[in-house]
């Protein structure tokens, strides 16, 4: 669904949250099945509209949830800033991926300080928020280790996607300069490969350069440059690049987000970070002006569909709007009115406006 007018800034921030929670919510019907089981449930083009998980109809899983609290641990770190003049970022987007931890399993000795603000109060009355839903085992892992992950300290080796597919928040918040490094910052909390955190790093920066009026082409090509320019950062840079070679082929979406599968091709694309930014990245290349036609093809393969279409919603929703997405969509998914006030406290706490703060207290 394309628009005549350029979307204004806060329908920018709004598509982004909207477009990976609807691509996300897309997905997770089919996030374990091969292509050969969409097809024969949903169709050769795969999935049109939302169809049952995790016990009701436009369900989202952990992509959304983490995407939530990374947002929220950004605007706790920006309010401590504002506060105090001092602020460990990476720390207290931690503390909120432990409240995260929190919904999915017993945090024994969890302080108090981390079940606290506007997000945590929303877990009892959102059950999308607050029960498991198929979380990354890295994730959970990662966050039960005392220790706060970073490039220089990983506590693992994985480039699995949980890093990337929460990322899009670091984009919104800071200036297109400041976006790669805070997507690195937030994604090596728990991932520890290159790839793992470079991919959210590129992405972040993708997401800064679309809210910042940028075509989708330039913003990706800009990610790419970006990310080959850093240390390790070839892997990711190549599946850029491959995405950005194959959508000007003339294969079908389907061959080609199945060539970006490199690291397991019988799995099919995605479990890996720069493989789940790459698809996102193939689908936004080719069809830029039309998020329905892009999501349904970033779900429809045999691989993570649900990181892949969430990724995929990210950038097309940033780049497009939130009046871009389909409304059938909007209307039906999961959290949506939580998901649209996260967007609008991100929008309000980077154009200076005041409001949100009492939502997410300095710590």
């Amino acid at each position: 669904m394309a628009t005549d007018l350029p979307p204004d800034l806060r329908s920018r921030f709004r598509g982004c949250f909207l477009g990976g929670a609807v691509g996300d919510a897309l997905g997770a019907p089919v996030e374990f099945l091969r292509h050969a089981a969409i097809v024969a449930r949903f169709g050769v083009g795969g999935p049109v509209d939302f169809a049952p998980a995790y016990g009701t109809v436009g369900a989202v899983t952990d992509d959304t949830q983490m995407t939530l609290w990374t947002a929220e641990g950004l605007l706790r770190a920006r309010h401590r800033w504002e506060t105090r003049g001092i602020c460990h970022v990476p720390s207290v987007v931690r503390h909120a991926y432990l409240r995260w931890l929190a919904t999915q399993e017993r945090v024994p000795g969890l302080p108090s300080h981390v079940r606290d603000g506007w997000l945590w109060e929303q877990v009892s009355a959102s059950p999308g928020l607050g029960v498991p839903r198929a979380p990354g085992e890295t994730c959970l892992a990662a966050l039960r280790d005392p220790r706060v992950g970073s490039p220089d300290g990983p506590l693992n080796h994985s480039k699995g996607c949980g890093g990337v597919m929460r990322a899009a928040p670091a984009g919104l918040l800071v200036p297109a300069h400041s976006a790669f490094d805070l997507g690195v910052e937030v994604a090596a909390l728990t991932h520890g490969h290159p790839s793992g955190y470079l991919a959210a790093g590129a992405l972040a920066l993708a997401i800064a350069l679309l809210r910042d009026g940028e075509a989708i082409p330039d913003a990706l090509t800009a990610a790419e440059d970006a990310t080959r320019a850093r240390t390790d950062g070839a892997e990711t840079a190549d599946a850029l690049a491959d995405a950005r070679r194959l959508a000007d082929s003339g294969l079908s979406d389907l061959q080609a987000i199945h060539l970006l599968a490199r690291a397991n091709p019988p799995a099919g694309p995605g479990w890996v970070a720069e493989e789940a930014l790459a698809v996102a990245a193939f689908v936004a290349r080719r069809h830029p002006s039309d998020a329905e036609r892009a999501i349904r093809a970033a779900v429809t393969h045999s691989g993570d569909s649900d990181s892949t279409g969430a990724i995929a919603g990210n950038l097309l929703g940033a780049a497009l709007g939130e009046a871009a997405l389909p409304a059938r969509w909007v209307a039906t998914v999961e959290l949506r009115d939580l998901t649209l006030q996260v967007a609008d406290d991100l929008y309000a706490a980077y154009t200076g406006a005041r409001g949100w703060q009492a939502r997410y207290p300095p710590a």
